[in-house]
């Protein structure tokens, strides 16, 4: 009996050591890779003016999208399509990003509806990657305007972005340089909702004013998804998120779960290169 517990433990650690050893040599290893910043040469720091004033503009950018979606600035964004016409929309936003960044060239498509959706909004994730087959997972339980954003998020790390705030910003970019216009607003109203909730812990003040100026739309939206999430909180989900921010804490994001924010300080200064966004 004995013999017989010590070989179930040697199999359990081996098996783990196997998987730890495939997951390193077919995934991890792009934990260590040149960081965007350094790649394109773009500053992580900004200050409050910087800040404000790419805030202004996400919100005049995420205000005339809404406008011209819904036809009433009262209105949510609904998006028409079907999940996998999002999926197949997508690639067309990377290979317009490509054109200006090759590096972010999407070559083999490859974006599925994750089978355990369920146990991954109760998780508190809206999809993975898979290290094994590089197969894009998206929860397709999500609030559909939010799908687009998570789904080219998923796509970044598919071409090797490990980074949780470089996927965000890079996810960001595919979307907001997809010809479609509801893909463009899922990532517009995006990174609006991040730089809000930063001016709401900076500034009680200039939130009010700025929170003022978003359509009553984006802001139903913006519920709409708080909703979703706050609907599914459980247990469950504490366990993983604190498993999932000492996870990116070993892998070289020592900021861990907030480290997904962190995209915002890119984009921000990625705006003073290309005014255009």
């Amino acid at each position: 009996m004995k013999s017989e517990w010590k070989n179930n433990i040697l199999s359990v650690l081996s098996f783990l050591s196997v998987f730890y050893f495939c997951f390193h040599l077919l995934w991890a290893t792009n934990y260590h890779r040149e960081t965007l910043s350094d790649k394109m040469k773009i500053p992580t720091d900004f200050t409050d003016a910087d800040l404000l004033s790419f805030t202004k503009k996400i919100i005049l950018k995420t205000n005339a999208l809404q406008f011209q979606l819904a036809k009433n600035d009262s209105l949510k964004v609904s998006i028409p399509y079907s999940q996998d016409q999002i999926f197949e929309k997508s690639v067309l936003g990377y290979n317009n990003l490509a054109k200006r960044h090759p590096f972010f060239t999407y070559n083999h498509p490859s974006i599925k509806k994750s089978v355990i959706s369920l146990p991954l909004t109760y998780m508190g994730f809206a999809g993975y990657l898979n290290p094994f087959t590089n197969e894009a997972q998206v929860n397709y339980m999500l609030p559909m305007y939010t799908f687009p954003l998570t789904t080219n998020h998923e796509m970044a790390h598919q071409i090797g972005y490990a980074s949780e705030s470089e996927a965000n910003f890079i996810g960001f970019l595919a979307s907001v340089h997809n010809d479609d216009l509801y893909i463009q607003y899922s990532g517009y109203a995006f990174a609006l909702r991040y730089c809000l909730g930063i001016w709401e812990d900076r500034s009680a003040e200039t939130f009010k004013q700025l929170i003022a100026t978003v359509h009553p739309g984006i802001r139903k939206n913006f519920k709409e998804s708080r909703d979703f999430w706050e609907s599914h909180q459980s247990f469950i989900e504490e366990g993983f998120q604190v498993f999932y921010d000492q996870f990116l804490k070993i892998n070289k994001q020592e900021e861990g779960l907030d480290s997904y924010g962190r995209f915002i300080n890119l984009v921000v200064n990625y705006e003073k290169q290309y005014p255009d966004l």
